[in-house]
């Protein structure tokens, strides 16, 4: 099952249905696609930032809702999320708060999450990460 981050869906959007993540993505069964509540609000914030906020939001309502599979950051999350804010914390390696809350998701749900951020979140242990963005 699979996590996609924000910049993963930026990026498929960006493909316009014509490109190699577009392939890669439909190849994966509707109930295997998931996004975190986190990566939802980043995409409306943008949305919001653009000069064409309402197509965006009406792109993600219409389109990317109904594809795939939210998941929320709920309370056994929120504790996977404090304990492993304190262990990267020890660390000396602390990532944004964000992108620890879709890790989290991602952990506590035993996702495979699809970024193009590969080593920001190569710091968090156990995560199984993958880039479908190819450079």
């Amino acid at each position: 099952m699979y996590l996609f981050d924000t910049d993963t869906v930026i990026a498929l959007i960006k493909e316009a249905g014509r490109g190699v993540l577009t392939e890669k993505i439909g190849q994966i069964p509707f109930h295997q696609q998931f996004l975190s509540t986190i990566s939802l609000s980043e995409l409306v914030y943008g949305a919001h930032c653009s000069d064409r906020a309402e197509y965006h939001l009406g792109m993600i309502h219409d389109v990317l809702l109904q594809n795939v599979q939210l998941v929320a950051f709920d309370v056994p999350t929120a504790y996977q999320a404090g304990r492993l804010r304190a262990d990267l914390r020890k660390q000396g390696t602390p990532i944004d708060f964000p992108d620890l809350q879709i890790a989290s998701i991602a952990l506590a749900h035993q996702f495979t999450l699809v970024t193009g951020n590969v080593r920001h979140f190569q710091r968090v242990p156990g995560l199984q990460v993958e880039n479908w963005i190819l450079p």
